[in-house]
């Protein structure tokens, strides 16, 4: 794969991972849209075709990472690293690119939200929210929810039946719908340093009315544990497997 190919797969890719992940978020939370209040379920779901999407989409041009825990995983499982940093650029690229393009979406339902309409905190459409705020705890719940992803990742790769079925992708789409039913509850399951921290920037330029604030006190533990969880889960593989 070229430099250049796994830069523009990534960048499609994410963007489009995005596009349905925060798509989805939105539908759900602003009013005058038809999906208002429709659950978790629908959130879940809509982040996992959002993976099936951009990662099918990716594969061909860069393997379809998608993600720099997973990245991280794949280098520290096979000690491979010289590309890392263009995976990296092309997800965080990718993921900006994607929460402006849902933000294009939602145009009309972003600047309804106004208080006579009974406003709406957004940065949850873009990024994630503990339930409860105990850093220690949200670390540690999104480690484990990374290693939860990029080991099973790594081990569908040893599995040739997946691989000559093409269907790897279908399954870690699956996989990521269930870590949000099963482990999504306490911060939102960012499980992707980029997913959280792209969004992030756009939540905190664009001109959303009453869009509250953008949190960056909480903005690294959704980086930082992700990215242990990643190695972690690398770690485990290249012992075990």
């Amino acid at each position: 794969m070229s430099n250049g190919d796994i830069f523009l797969g990534e960048v499609i890719g994410t963007s489009i991972l995005i596009l349905f992940g925060a798509g989805v978020c939105a539908a759900v939370t602003l009013n005058h849209s038809k999906a208002r209040g429709a659950g978790w379920v629908v959130i879940a779901f809509g982040w996992g075709f959002g993976v099936l999407a951009g990662a099918y989409t990716a594969a061909p041009l860069s393997g379809g990472h998608l993600n720099p825990a997973v990245t991280v995983g794949i280098a520290v499982d096979t000690g491979e690293w010289d590309k890392v940093w263009l995976y990296v650029l092309g997800q965080l690229t990718g993921a900006v690119l994607g929460a402006v393009l849902a933000y294009l979406v939602y145009f009309a339902q972003f600047r309804a939200n106004s208080e006579r309409d009974g406003s709406v905190p957004t940065l949850g459409i873009f990024s994630t929210i503990p339930e409860i705020r105990n850093p220690a705890a949200n670390l540690v719940t999104e480690i484990i929810a990374t290693v939860g992803l990029v080991l099973p990742v790594l081990a569908f790769g040893d599995t040739e039946g997946l691989g000559e079925s093409g269907t790897t992708v279908l399954i870690v789409s699956l996989l990521v719908v269930g870590i949000g039913l099963s482990l999504g509850g306490p911060t939102g399951y960012a499980i992707n340093p980029a997913r959280d921290l792209g969004p992030r920037l756009v939540h905190s330029v664009l001109p959303i009315p009453h869009k509250g604030t953008s949190d960056w006190g909480y903005a690294w533990i959704p980086v930082a544990g992700p990215l242990a969880g990643g190695a972690l889960g690398g770690l485990i593989h290249h012992a075990a497997f």
